[in-house]
């Protein structure tokens, strides 16, 4: 299967935002904008389109984004890599990898250096039998992050990639500049709610059907196909999201040998006896970086409940916005809305970004097998 090597077009969206901050927590509802950009009656600014350095629309040149292995936390993580500039690591959820990101790497890339891993276990990063507890996946982007020779970066996580998040940006602060969470609940407040809400834990079924033994990974494995279109076809609000070609590809990659097992533990370390202890037991740091979090009012994964209350946990300026009529994939869904939002969060930093994120040593790149730029190229 070979796709077009130039950037992805995001689909036209209606744009429906409720956006809230802790201080006063007012509700603004902005009007729906459904043109396509360019088109009568559109903005004549294209929200797909990043804006420029100090308020300019001008997009910088960037070169064609790169597959490139790197070392961390002892293991190789395959990542895609487009731009130059403060680094902004970008992880994804649970089944999927690189590609769930793949409308928002063009439109951070002419500003940032942007950073995709496969999270270890997921497509072509290595997948060891151990390491999928909160403290070593932490430290695999934590070893990243200083491997391409930053001491700073932009973390942004989606679902279990923003649970990640959450945990890094409590154990090892100094590594962040600033956080940003689609869909991602806090671990210990998640906890609390599996026991307090039913709603979730109707929601959460499939996290109890992991723990089970070898069963879960056969009964997916031979039944990847449905799998694939329930979990990002059917549960999509939005369901132009996810063509038929974009759900092979999510395919492929969750058919590599060892992926499905890897995910899966993901789940079976989160509950398991001593991580459990630890998250209840382990007191609770709030996070003191500045962070926006996005959630989708059609989320079949998370309830939308779960986004309130977060304050508790963040103990600095924090930006909420709710995205109207969109399911739990939202920069897959509403990528025009997504990339804009983070992009105004982004530039809310721009001044300490310039002089505090620059790298401090030199990458240490692993150049993958196909090291040439393949912007869509489907997983190897």
């Amino acid at each position: 299967m070979s796709l077009s090597h130039s950037s992805p077009t995001p689909p036209v969206e209606a744009e429906l935002l409720r956006s809230s901050t802790p201080a006063t927590l007012p509700t603004t509802e902005l009007s729906p904008e459904t043109a396509a950009p360019g088109a009568p009656g559109a903005s004549s600014l294209n929200p797909a389109a990043p804006l420029g350095p100090l308020g300019t629309s001008a997009t910088p040149a960037v070169a064609p984004w790169q597959h490139q292995y790197i070392a961390t936390n002892d293991i190789r993580l395959h990542c895609v890599v487009q731009g130059q500039g403060p680094l902004v690591i970008l992880l994804h959820d649970f089944l999927e990898f690189w590609y769930s990101w793949r409308y928002q790497i063009p439109s951070l890339a002419p500003f940032f250096k942007v950073v995709v891993p496969d999270l270890r276990g997921y497509n072509d990063s290595e997948k060891p039998e151990q390491g999928y507890d909160l403290e070593t996946l932490s430290r695999d982007i934590k070893g990243l992050i200083e491997a391409l020779g930053y001491q700073e970066a932009i973390v942004i996580g989606h679902g279990w990639g923003g649970t990640i998040a959450w945990h890094l940006a409590q154990r090892f602060p100094q590594r962040l500049r600033s956080l940003v969470l689609l869909a991602s609940p806090h671990p210990q407040g998640f906890l609390q709610d599996l026991t307090g809400n039913l709603d979730q834990l109707r929601r959460s079924w499939y996290l109890i059907a992991a723990q089970l033994p070898a069963l879960p990974e056969w009964l997916l494995k031979q039944n990847l196909s449905p799998l694939v279109q329930s979990l990002f076809q059917n549960q999509a609000v939005r369901k132009g999201a996810f063509s038929r070609e974009e759900a092979q590809i999510y395919e492929a990659a969750l058919a590599k040998p060892g992926v499905l097992k890897a995910a899966l533990q993901y789940y079976r370390y989160f509950f398991s006896l001593p991580q459990i202890w630890r998250n209840v037991s382990t007191p609770l740091e709030p996070v003191k970086l500045p962070t926006l979090v996005l959630w989708g009012d059609g989320d079949t994964v998370f309830s939308p409940v779960i986004s309130q209350g977060l304050e508790k946990f963040v103990q600095a300026p924090l930006r909420r916005v709710s995205i109207r009529q969109c399911g739990h994939w939202l920069q897959q869904e509403a990528p025009q809305t997504v990339n804009r939002e983070l992009l105004r969060f982004l530039r809310s930093l721009q001044a300490p970004l310039d002089s505090a994120l620059e790298p401090a040593l030199a990458p240490a790149l692993v150049p993958a097998i196909a090291a040439d730029p393949l912007p869509l190229s489907p997983p190897r």
